[in-house]
């Protein structure tokens, strides 16, 4: 489905894929985002677009992660959107499982919870709460 998101005086048409799947889909100017709506149900309501909703986002599906000298895609969790770190929920070492939130990005006064999108083992942490990071940027990697 495409829909037209008005945000402040700017347009964009975004295409949004199964509203029931986890992670949705959402294309925005040839890039796929996973979104992972905070509160899970069998159906997108209304209420999901109320204020207050805060969406979270994945890293960018492996088609359309930003390309970038020495990294291995596989592993490297990326800032989906530039924005500045509110937190970090793990450290070098941790265990996550798909879904799972690794940092809070707030992003155009919305918090947006980067979320892991595999299960696996997290090797670095590369950044830290307060740090500004631009779209694409790896924000840790995975060990395997």
């Amino acid at each position: 489905m495409k829909i037209r998101v008005k945000i402040d005086e700017q347009t964009y048409d975004v295409e949004v894929g199964d509203l029931n799947a986890r992670p949705i889909l959402a294309t925005l100017e040839g890039e796929t985002f996973e979104v992972w709506p905070a509160e899970e149900s069998a159906e997108l309501s209304p209420a999901a677009a109320e204020p207050g909703c805060e969406p979270t986002l994945a890293a960018p599906a492996p088609a359309a992660a930003a390309s970038g000298p020495a990294v291995d895609k596989s592993k490297a969790v990326q800032a989906p959107i530039p924005g500045v770190i509110l937190s970090v929920a793990v450290k070098a070492g941790d265990t996550v499982k798909t879904g799972q939130e690794l940092c809070m990005l707030e992003a155009m006064k919305m918090k947006n919870a980067i979320r892991a999108n595999r299960d696996g083992k997290i090797a670095n942490v590369l950044v830290s709460s307060g740090e500004a990071v631009r779209h694409g940027q790896v924000l840790m990697e995975f060990a395997d």
